[in-house]
């Protein structure tokens, strides 16, 4: 295993990969890439959070910036604190869906938003080259806390035009949430309650003590269906270790699919403000097909959540997101945020006066196939694999923004490098599981086989 550096920022498991060491050298980078000035620092609820906060904050201090801590909170709550204080950059101390014991470095610029690849190339520059600024003891950073960024977070949603609480609250909804004992334990139950939902939460102590696997998928979340429909609570909502994913349980415990929060966010937010949309290439076709419904054009990019809002700012798209469970909205923040989903959600079951399970029915369907090639076990450099899927799928021209997308009439096969693991991504979506299933087998079968017989002429 090695230290993940990547446009979603530097990670691994702490003590092995990501060490006090390398946590002072990219800390360091950053500062001397800010040249000091506010630099807002927050984190999940990870055991090694504290830990970390208290490396990164010294660290920060020692380049001349001035630190703001904002304690635990949610990942889209620091990027809006970055522009509230009007801070030279935020770090945020997160390894987001990964198990408990990894940790992160995410980096923010002055807008609240990850560096995007030159930034991120800049630092990770200094930080190979450890070409620090470090200041002498008359001129060292100060720091301060911030208490309020989470109220500010929830306000700020509230102030929306299209967000109605006394409308919400006379619906007489009562949720169920698991936000992981992670960052969203505190800050999604008190926004339902400003929008008047009876709140019953699970898993909401912000202990670091993950009681399932953090990462928001149907195998992961069966304490929340169950509880949602034994206790007949109207919908159920869960986060992961950062509350920037959000997925959603209707009234009979069945869940909605992570593809289909942005998908009903895109449906909301076009029926209040019309315009283009933005996702990622690994993101269902049902995003598409629900901004076509409107007359108008979903924009694709590369996976990583900057490659979105980049792809959103350049297209003046008025929603984006990832079939992941992210939700941006750029009338608030320029970044995946659960909290303004949840509230997004709440609003299209108030307006148009439906359940979870009869609004998911109105929306187009398909099924993705989402796996992971171990490249370390396999003994397989990703490289050579994509290349050897490109070559093989040539004649259709295959879209090589980001790894390899084949394109075909009944379904879509995305194979691409992780930005956060050392594994090979792939997705395969179609009408149903039979489709989607036969469709890997027609792209990657051929692959696989290659491969194989690659390997072997290189071990012989």
């Amino acid at each position: 295993m090695a230290l993940m550096v990547s446009v979603s920022g530097i990670r691994g498991i702490f003590g092995s990969d990501l060490t006090p060491e390398n946590l002072v050298s990219y800390t360091a980078a950053f500062g001397t890439w800010l040249k000091g000035g506010r630099v807002v620092v927050g984190r999940d609820t990870r055991i090694t959070g504290p830990i970390c906060e208290e490396i990164v904050v010294a660290t920060l201090q020692s380049c001349g910036c001035d630190v703001i801590r904002v304690g635990v909170v949610p990942t889209p709550t620091v990027g809006i604190a970055v522009r509230h204080h009007q801070a030279r950059g935020g770090i945020i101390l997160t390894a987001s869906h990964n198990p408990a014991q990894w940790n992160a470095l995410k980096l923010l610029n002055d807008r609240g938003l990850f560096l995007n690849k030159r930034e991120g190339e800049t630092v990770i520059r200094i930080a190979d080259q450890k070409q620090f600024t470090f200041r002498d003891y008359r001129n060292l950073g100060l720091c301060q806390e911030d208490e309020a960024a989470i109220d500010r977070h929830i306000e700020a949603i509230l102030e929306l035009p299209y967000i109605h609480p006394e409308q919400i609250r006379g619906s007489g909804f009562k949720v169920a949430v698991d936000a992981v004992n992670g960052a969203g334990s505190v800050a999604l139950p008190r926004l339902l309650s400003k929008l008047g939902v009876e709140v019953h939460p699970i898993h909401c102590t912000p202990n670091g003590d993950f009681p399932h696997n953090p990462e928001p998928l149907p195998e992961n979340l069966t304490d929340l269906c169950r509880k949602v429909a034994s206790d007949r609570f109207d919908l159920g909502l869960a986060t992961d270790p950062d509350a920037d994913r959000l997925a959603v349980v209707d009234e009979n415990g069945t869940l909605w699919g992570e593809e289909y929060t942005q998908v009903a966010a895109f449906d909301f937010m076009l029926s209040n403000e019309p315009g283009d949309t933005a996702t990622n290439l690994s993101s269902s076709r049902a995003a598409s097909d629900i901004t076509e419904k409107y007359g108008k054009t979903c924009h694709r990019s590369a996976v990583g959540e900057i490659n979105v809002v980049d792809k959103m700012q350049e297209t003046g798209a008025v929603i984006a997101g990832e079939g992941n469970g992210g939700v941006i909205n750029p009338d608030l923040h320029n970044g995946r945020d659960a909290l303004t989903g949840a509230a997004m959600i709440l609003q299209l079951l108030a307006d148009r006066e439906t359940s979870a399970s009869s609004y998911r029915s109105t929306l187009p369907d398909y099924v993705i196939i989402k796996k992971k090639y171990d490249l370390l076990q396999m003994g397989v450099d990703a490289d050579e694999m994509l290349e050897t899927m490109a070559s093989i799928w040539a004649p259709i021209d295959p879209d090589r923004t980001d790894g390899v997308k084949v394109n075909l009439e009944e379904g879509w096969v995305h194979v691409r490098k992780s930005n956060t693991e050392p594994i090979v991504r792939v997705y395969c979506e179609a009408h149903t599981l039979d489709e989607a299933r036969e469709l890997e087998e027609k792209v990657m079968g051929p692959v696989q086989k290659q491969v194989s017989q690659q390997k072997r002429q290189g071990d012989a």
